[in-house]
């Protein structure tokens, strides 16, 4: 590749590949260049650090998880199921990475434990994207008098078991569906709503 041609997007592209071929403990930042036919100081005029590149590539990958879940807050319709469409996206995207690509799946969360500060900004937002919806759905009349950012808050931990990939064993258990749902009524009961 010639490198006036090279673009974080493509560097980011190519840390995936080789994080998911080698693995974060023997990915280097040297085989990154080597994919791309560059040098790795090439790579480090774009990304200071070997930590910079992968909370670069942690952050794209929690951006392609959010980015969806933007669409739902975004759109019209009932609060309560507008909420309960976003927990659903959520939850899908975080299971079939889990059980579909277990591999990469395993990359990511350690990527994600060395990269506290994107993770943090990224539960953020994800916190706000739901206490937009609720915040909505206080307006409307949907849901009873409560503080939208608390109640986003709480509903999002309420919900962890279901997303957080700390939990991911337990995703692939028969009665997880249930589960969901048992909580699901206590949280519309919460917010004042009743189920849509």
């Amino acid at each position: 590749m010639n490198e006036t041609t090279l673009t974080p997007e493509r560097i980011l592209e190519t840390a995936e590949d080789v994080l998911r071929r080698y693995g974060p403990a023997k990915a280097t930042v040297v085989d990154v260049a080597r994919a791309l036919g560059v040098s790795h100081g090439s790579v480090y005029r774009h990304f200071a650090s070997k930590a910079a590149l992968r909370d670069a590539v942690t952050e794209r990958w929690l951006a392609r998880l959010s980015d969806p879940l933007t669409a739902v807050v975004n759109s019209k319709g009932a609060a309560p199921k507008r909420l309960r469409q976003w927990f659903d996206l959520l939850i899908s995207a975080k299971r079939s990475r889990a059980l579909d690509d277990p591999e990469l799946f395993a990359t990511y969360i350690t990527l994600v434990k060395d990269a506290r500060e994107v993770v943090n900004a990224h539960v953020e937002a994800l916190v706000a994207q739901v206490a937009q919806i609720i915040a909505d759905g206080v307006a409307q009349g949907e849901f009873g008098a409560v503080d939208p950012l608390a109640a986003g808050r709480a509903v999002f931990y309420a919900t962890a078991r279901f997303h957080d990939p700390v939990h991911a064993a337990e995703w692939s258990d028969p009665n997880i569906n249930e589960a969901f749902e048992g909580v699901w009524a206590l949280i519309l009961g919460g917010l004042g709503a009743t189920q849509p």
